[in-house]
């Protein structure tokens, strides 16, 4: 009798899974936009963070009671399969690991362009390309060698990036000046673009969904780690901009606007210090994401829907080995290839579908019934068309140069599915001849 393949590890608590959430929404947007919304909304930029994390907040609340019904890995491909059939669960799989893959290479494109001012040699060029194959090799390393290291490492990264933002809170709300505040006028303020930005700011804390069949108690723990992690977020995504508009004159003209808060607050220090903050944040949203994402993998190919090598597990380890390597490899390649930008609009742009899915999935799950979700959303039934009709909304606005790259990743998403399910039907080739 052969040998029964090895399980997956529940080794993620309650807390684990919650700083698994904030570390995957904290990431390279918080160090780069406050001076871009400051642009687009002027003093009053901190209420652009409110507003869309209401609505991201309806989104979420979905993802909560849906993610409460399942216990096993797969997060949005799980969820949507099960509510709408295999071809849309493989097409959500599909779109979930480039929003992932992208959002990964984006950090890793901050993770550089920070080192720069430290180390030039090791931002351009060939040294760009040894500095983003080392620390991913690094993460994967982590990754492949245990779930509790990597959760561990998560951890670590979580209380790494929050503490600098917090100490400019600190530090930085007493010298909230009303003169700095009436320096950040705008001719006309753009609200739908500031909200359209803070998408990718605020998205990602569906990652961390993805690895629930290694959470000890998924029903129970998911909401509570989504609605926490993200109540942290907002808390203290709204604050920094409290204090980037308060204590930086003409914030909009400025490239880098925590590092200039943290120069008028602390100093060269400070400056060193946000710095060393941005780097280890968006280390720590490529760590994450390399836990999470290659379990969509390994939770597609155990399900047939990929090549089989990807759901195997290391004997040793009881990691995902294969599918952890192949996500590095594409997450490599979309980070040498493209910039901040280019992968941080994909990111956000495919973000939108899949969370709109899954905000409709609350609404077939509790038309069929069944057994109760480990938490039910109050208003649900109202909630969830609201999220939708957010979701529409910000997709009809993007440009067809935008809405266009969308379109081809369904399109191939399309094509492999119906490859993967003709070669799964197909009957094995037969030779004739005498």
């Amino acid at each position: 009798m052969a040998a029964e393949s090895p399980g997956l590890v529940r080794a993620i608590g309650r807390w684990d899974f919650t700083a698994a959430i904030i570390n995957g929404v904290i990431g390279s947007g918080i160090f780069s936009l406050p001076s871009v919304l400051a642009g687009l909304t002027g003093a009053w930029s901190p209420l652009t963070f409110v507003l869309a994390g209401l609505g991201m907040l309806t989104m979420l609340l979905c993802m909560a009671e849906v993610a409460s019904r399942f216990t096993e890995a797969g997060g949005p491909y799980l969820y949507v399969r099960e509510a709408f059939g295999r071809d849309a669960g493989f097409q959500a799989g599909w779109l979930t690991f480039f929003i992932r893959a992208t959002s990964a290479a984006a950090a890793l494109n901050v993770f550089t362009d920070y080192l720069g001012p430290l180390a030039p040699v090791l931002a351009q060029g060939t040294g760009r390309v040894a500095t983003m194959t080392v620390v991913l090799g690094v993460i994967t390393a982590i990754n492949v060698l245990g779930v509790r290291q990597a959760t561990w490492a998560v951890d670590a990264l979580t209380a790494g990036k929050l503490l600098p933002l917090a100490l400019l809170i600190v530090l930085g709300l007493p010298r909230v000046s009303e003169a700095v505040l009436a320096t950040q006028t705008v001719a006309h303020a753009d609200w739908t673009q500031a909200v359209l930005l803070l998408v990718f700011a605020y998205g990602g804390f569906d990652t961390p969904l993805i690895v629930a069949g290694e959470v000890r108690r998924p029903r129970k723990d998911s909401a509570f780690a989504l609605i926490v992690g993200m109540a942290v977020i907002a808390f203290v995504y709204t604050l920094v901009q409290v204090v980037a508009v308060g204590v930086v004159p003409a914030l909009a003209a400025t490239k880098a606007p925590l590092a200039e808060a943290c120069r008028r607050l602390m100093g060269g220090p400070g400056v060193l210090l946000i710095t060393v903050g941005a780097m280890v944040s968006t280390y720590g949203l490529a760590t994450g994401s390399v836990l999470a994402a290659p379990r969509l993998l390994f939770s597609m190919a155990r399900r047939g829907e990929l090549p089989a090598v990807l759901g195997r597990v290391h004997p040793r380890f009881r990691t995902p080995d294969v599918a952890i390597l192949a996500y590095a490899a594409v997450t490599l390649g979309f980070a040498l290839y493209g910039s901040f930008t280019w992968n941080a609009t994909v990111s956000a742009i495919v973000r939108l579908v899949t969370y709109g899915l899954i905000c409709a999935a609350l609404l077939v799950f509790r038309r069929r019934g069944g057994e109760e979700p480990g938490f039910r959303l109050p208003g649900g039934a109202v909630i969830a068309p609201v999220a939708i009709a957010f979701a529409l909304w910000l997709l009809s606005t993007r440009t067809f140069r935008q809405a266009w790259v969308l379109a081809v990743l369904i399109a191939v998403g399309w094509g492999l599915g119906r490859l993967a399910r003709r070669s799964r039907a197909a009957p094995p080739l037969t030779t004739s001849g005498p």
